[in-house]
């Protein structure tokens, strides 16, 4: 039995890259699934040996080779038996940069992992990484996370990764799967990169094919501008990602990937009021009253920060909407008349918006 570290954390520490949130993976060669639980290992996966630590309660997977039996990321047969060496193992990886392992200071590379470091490229270990949908969007992520690195997509994984799309492989990508690399890829610092790599491959429409292309289109540097945000937000990113698309649409790709809440309410948000945001001294006291209460501002108090966050990044000055929130946030309502008190505070509401926009003019 001979245990190796394999994956983002050997990767990471070859680029340098010091990042808590890179899980220690390891791969153990020449055992078996009693054998594991025999040395107090807790076993946790279904469709292959996958075992916590006793102590760490990091992931331990027996090493396996795999084959290909439906479409689908889970349209998979395992073989996890003893006979498995760790360069088969390695094999069945995505990207040769993945494919490296280490144990005891010295490092295993059969498919030249550390020459694509050092050359930044994102290249498959072999035709198998045809046969996982997930691995397109696993790639444009990379992408994305590795651009302040100058990582590129090799031509020959480019190819592979039209194919997939021209194959109807995408198409078996589940819509959870969808959302947690899009939320992470919005988390890095030049998210652009993800959507523009799924542009290339054509994966965008199969993955969000309501977009309106006239709106949505990565084939420029339209996305660019997610780069130069000083935010790691990736909800706030989410929300500036989709601006300039209609309400009913983010609806319907929200549906369709399954994202939180919160996601959907702010982009929703943002596309419904930020024009209106933008011109707010041109705008009637009714339909300034109206945004305020459908964004439910003094009571959703940090949503409505988040909002005015989305607006800033876009460029629309927030000020006069923030000291109009806070006057109506402080009306004393002990002074108003109690005989119907929701129309004294909506009077009270509306004269002070008229006030701001008389002092505007």
């Amino acid at each position: 039995m001979k245990v190796y570290l394999v994956g983002g954390a050997v990767r990471d520490r070859l680029l340098g890259i010091s990042d808590n949130n890179t899980e220690k993976d390891w791969v153990v060669v020449g055992s078996s699934p009693d054998e594991m639980l025999d040395l107090g290992y807790r076993q946790v996966g279904k469709e292959f040996p996958v075992f916590l630590h006793p102590g760490t309660q990091e992931e331990y997977a027996l090493a396996r080779l795999e084959r290909k039996v439906s479409k689908g990321y889970k349209g998979f047969e395992f073989d996890t038996s003893k006979v498995v060496t760790l360069e088969q193992d390695l094999s069945r990886r995505d990207l040769t940069i993945n494919a490296i392992a280490e144990k005891d200071g010295e490092l295993f590379d059969p498919f030249n992992g550390q020459e694509d470091l050092n050359n930044g490229l994102l290249k498959h270990v072999s035709d198998a990484f045809s046969e996982d949908p997930v691995r397109v969007l696993r790639v444009a992520r990379f992408a994305a996370r590795f651009k302040v690195f100058g990582f590129k997509v090799a031509h020959s994984t480019h190819r592979l990764m039209k194919d997939m799309v021209a194959s109807g492989e995408v198409d078996a990508l589940t819509p959870e799967r969808v959302f947690k690399e899009l939320e992470k890829a919005l988390s890095y610092e030049t998210p652009s990169a993800f959507f523009k790599v799924l542009s290339a491959c054509g994966a965008d429409a199969k993955v969000f094919p309501m977009l309106d292309n006239g709106n949505h289109t990565t084939h420029d540097n339209e996305f660019e501008f997610l780069d130069q945000l000083d935010t790691s937000s990736s909800v706030i990113r989410f929300a500036l990602w989709l601006h300039n698309q209609s309400a009913d649409t983010i609806e319907q790709l929200c549906q369709h990937i399954k994202c939180p809440k919160e996601y959907t309410q702010l982009a929703m948000l943002t596309s419904q009021w930020r024009m209106l945001a933008s011109q707010l001294k041109n705008q009637s006291a009714e339909d300034i009253l109206t945004f305020f209460n459908r964004t439910d501002a003094l009571r959703r108090k940090q949503r409505f920060e988040q909002l005015l966050r989305v607006f800033v990044l876009l460029g629309i000055e927030v000020e006069s909407i923030k000291q109009l929130r806070d006057e109506l946030d402080n009306i004393d309502i002990a002074s108003l008349d109690k005989s119907n008190i929701a129309k004294a505070i909506q009077n009270e509401k509306m004269s002070i918006i008229a006030l701001f926009l008389n002092s505007t003019k």
